[in-house]
């Protein structure tokens, strides 16, 4: 994280995860900026956070229960938009990694390889997908993505179709035992 830019402040932290956050004439202030949100609150009551935690999760809302960067043992994602009917994720899966073998119900996935190469299967079929090259798993279809290579596989997924919740994953082998 890095700090923001402070002009005629006391007693205040700004930090960043990676937008500027520009601050002026403030006092006593706390200021966090994530992927997931941005947090200000006077010094006081930095132990209150808890507090809007709890609100977030009344109100049903994702932030108080989910981060925007997943963790993983085999890699990460990160959650880049989402629409009514489309879901990107930045992928990473760590050399030698594989996601369960898995179908969807309600979605059909599009696979870009931005860096490594991906081994895909689809259906009954093993292939590989290098750096610049995609790939398309329809609706229904068995699947798994594996990181065959000694670096990081890098790929960008988009989720398309009427529902796009993490539960629509049916699993078939799953090294992790979910």
């Amino acid at each position: 994280m890095s700090c923001g830019a402070l002009f005629d402040c006391r007693n205040t932290l700004a930090m960043s995860a990676g937008r500027l956050v520009a601050c002026l004439g403030v006092d006593d202030l706390i200021i966090v900026e994530t992927p997931d949100a941005i947090l200000v609150a006077h010094k006081s009551k930095t132990q209150d956070v808890k507090k809007i935690v709890d609100h977030l999760k009344r109100e049903g809302r994702s932030e108080g229960q989910l981060h925007r960067k997943v963790f993983r043992p085999r890699g990460s994602y990160d959650g880049v938009d989402v629409g009514e009917r489309f879901l990107v994720k930045r992928i990473i899966v760590t050399p030698g990694a594989s996601l369960s073998l898995q179908m969807h119900y309600h979605r059909a996935e599009h696979w870009i390889v931005v860096r490594g190469t991906a081994k895909v299967t689809r259906g009954d079929t093993s292939y590989l997908v290098s750096e610049n090259e995609s790939t398309f798993i329809p609706l229904g279809t068995h699947h798994r993505l594996e990181n065959p290579g000694h670096l990081p596989l890098e790929m960008i997924e988009v989720q398309s179709g009427s529902y796009l919740g993490e539960d629509d994953i049916v699993r078939f082998d799953d090294n992790y035992g979910r």
